[in-house]
C-alpha cells in the first residue's frame, strides 16, 4: 500500500472513534424528579429536562423574576410529568422567552429546591403557525 492510503485509512479510523464516543455522550430528556434523583446520588453532569413555561388560565406566563443587576433571573417552568420546578439562570432573559411554546433547560440542582440551568434552548412559535391557519380556514 501508498503511504497516502494507510495515512487515509488512519484519518478515517481516527473518524469512526469519534463519532462512536460522540453518540455515547447523545443525552435524552428527563424529568425534573429523574435529575432530583441523581442529584442526590451525586451525579453533577448536566441533565436535559424539556417542559413548557408555567402559564395562568388566561395563558400569561408567570414566576419570571428578574434579579436587581437584571444579568440573572428565576422563572417556573413544568417539565412533561407535571411536575413544576422554579430554575435559575444566571444569564439576561432571552428574547421572545415567553412566547416560546417549549423549553429545554441543560443543568442540574445545585440544592434540593432549585434546579441551576447552564443553557437554555426554546422552540418558539413558527412565524408560519398563523399563515397556516387562516390557510386551513379558507
Amino acid at each position: 500500500m501508498k503511504k497516502g492510503h494507510i495515512i487515509g485509512l488512519g484519518i478515517i479510523g481516527v473518524a469512526i472513534m469519534i463519532i462512536i464516543t460522540s453518540i455515547g455522550d447523545a443525552s435524552t430528556y428527563e424529568s425534573f424528579s429523574t435529575a432530583r434523583i441523581l442529584a442526590s446520588n451525586g451525579d453533577v453532569k448536566p441533565i436535559h429536562v424539556v417542559g413548557e413555561l408555567k402559564k395562568n388560565d388566561a395563558g400569561k406566563v408567570v414566576g419570571i423574576e428578574v434579579g436587581e443587576d437584571k444579568t440573572s433571573f428565576t422563572f417556573l417552568m413544568v417539565d412533561n410529568d407535571g411536575t413544576e420546578q422554579q430554575v435559575y439562570y444566571n444569564e439576561p432573559v432571552p428574547a421572545d422567552f415567553e412566547r416560546s411554546e417549549q423549553v429545554v433547560v441543560i443543568g442540574s440542582y445545585k440544592n434540593e429546591s432549585i434546579f441551576v440551568a447552564e443553557k437554555i434552548l426554546m422552540k418558539c412559535p413558527s412565524k408560519y403557525q398563523e399563515t397556516d391557519v387562516q390557510a386551513a380556514s379558507m
